[in-house]
């Protein structure tokens, strides 16, 4: 295994973090990540902690946390004197919309199979589906 010499360049983060650099740009715009350094050249530069930050935003977002409670969640990481009921509150929020989402997608699915069971698929124009669809059969 290799000694990383940080800062890395933005290739390197992004690399180390599994995320694009384009992405790594983008949440650094958002100010999920704090201004880093750059050379003389301008060219950024990222230490152990920034990369460490990236793969927690890459991790929330595989959870499937929005941006916004990204970032309330970074903030709250960062600051030792959190309350961990304020990260509880978050992922509850989040959990109980995923869950919301869940019904409502095998909502729509129970409807699919339905209309599937209903279709002929054969050579006769009458479609319940397209029925369905176009308001006809409720």
């Amino acid at each position: 295994m290799t000694q990383t010499s940080w800062p890395v360049n933005i290739g390197s983060a992004a690399q180390r973090s599994g995320i694009s650099a384009k992405m790594v740009r983008h949440y650094e715009s958002l100010g999920l990540l704090p201004q880093v350094a750059r050379t003389d050249s301008g060219y950024r530069q990222y230490s152990e902690a920034d990369v460490h930050t990236l793969q927690f935003i890459k991790r929330g977002r595989d959870l499937g946390f929005s941006m916004a409670e990204i970032a309330e969640l970074v903030g709250l990481w960062h600051n030792r004197k959190r309350a961990s009921a304020s990260v509880k509150r978050i992922a509850q929020r989040h959990l109980d919309d995923l869950a919301q989402r869940i019904e409502a997608m095998q909502a729509m699915q129970r409807t699919l199979v339905s209309l599937l069971e209903h279709c002929h698929g054969d050579e006769r124009p009458d479609c319940p589906i397209l029925d369905d669809l176009a308001g006809h059969c409720r």
